[in-house]
């Protein structure tokens, strides 16, 4: 392409996974020092202290901030679609809480994912899930805010309940039938564990997509990194590289997600693996962006 990835994205990252090992302060302002980033993804700050520091750095980023509840889900281990009424209940609980702290960071909504399941009680963890999110969506409504459910793997890592894509795609359907501040985040290194392409995933979702994250993982059973750990491009035995992100690429241009007006948040969820530099993952990161655009056709 020749005009620039930031006309039709905002292009962002996000803070615990690009860098997991700095004080989170420290990573934000590299973050917001860097004029690559449009966007940036934040998590609870529990400290009230670094949380009031947080909030300056960023009304002075000029970043758009979106807010990530997902660790607050999986660090305690909560199931928003947990069988138990009072463990549904505590997961909803937290999610209402992340609202909160999204507003006062300055973001739009949330992200979250489903909780594990069983094949038994699958039916009955949906209607679960279900619960909580109109209930979220509620809330989040009130403050004119939105709720993204984020797809991940079924039966490699996370094994959430939602996706794959299909699945992901009636959920979002049935709870846009009471809230239109709802959508799906999907997640280019998913891709490879839900055993879909960017074709499917995107063509499925797409009348309820509104977030974007681009990212590596190895799909192979035993392989080194195998699972939702999201290596750098060019991980030994991994499934996406430069190909595979300019096909997504044309998939999103293809499928009108390329908005000039109102760009999609577009982040990097690129970790690094063991004892890797997080200024050189985010680097690489960035290399392939750019080579991928490059090669998109005009």
């Amino acid at each position: 392409m020749k005009e620039s990835i930031h006309k039709y994205f905002q292009v962002g990252t996000i803070v615990w996974m690009s860098y997991p090992n700095r004080d989170v302060l420290d990573a934000i302002k590299t973050i917001a020092s860097d004029d690559f980033f449009d966007a940036i993804e934040v998590t609870q700050n529990k400290d009230p202290q670094s949380k009031i520091k947080e909030k300056a750095l960023l009304d002075q980023s000029h970043l758009k901030v979106c807010y990530g509840a997902q660790p607050r889900l999986l660090g305690p281990k909560l199931n928003p679609n947990a069988l138990d009424e009072s463990e549904r209940a505590k997961a909803e609980a937290t999610l209402i809480e992340a609202i909160d702290e999204a507003e006062y960071f300055g973001a739009k909504g949330i992200a979250f994912l489903a909780g594990k399941w069983e094949e038994s009680t699958k039916d009955k963890a949906y209607e679960q899930l279900l619960k909580t999110t109109n209930n979220v969506c509620s809330y989040a409504a009130k403050k004119n805010m939105n709720v993204e459910l984020e797809v991940f793997d079924f039966d490699v890592d996370k094994a959430a309940l939602i996706g794959p894509a299909p699945l992901a795609a009636k959920f979002a359907s049935d709870v846009r039938m009471k809230h239109s501040n709802f959508g799906l985040l999907v997640d280019l290194s998913h891709f490879p564990i839900t055993f879909e392409n960017s074709h499917q995933v995107i063509t499925t979702c797409r009348p309820y997509i509104t977030h974007f994250h681009i990212g590596n993982a190895v799909a192979v059973k035993g392989r080194e990194g195998y699972g939702d750990f999201h290596q750098r491009f060019g991980f030994p035995g991994s499934a996406n590289d430069t190909a595979e992100l300019l096909d997504f690429f044309r998939e999103l241009k293809a499928n009108g997600f390329f908005d000039a007006d109102n760009p999609y948040v577009l982040s990097i969820e690129v970790k690094p693996w063991k004892d890797e530099d997080e200024n050189i993952i985010v680097a690489n990161t960035k290399r392939v962006i750019n080579r991928a655009w490059a090669l998109l056709e005009d």
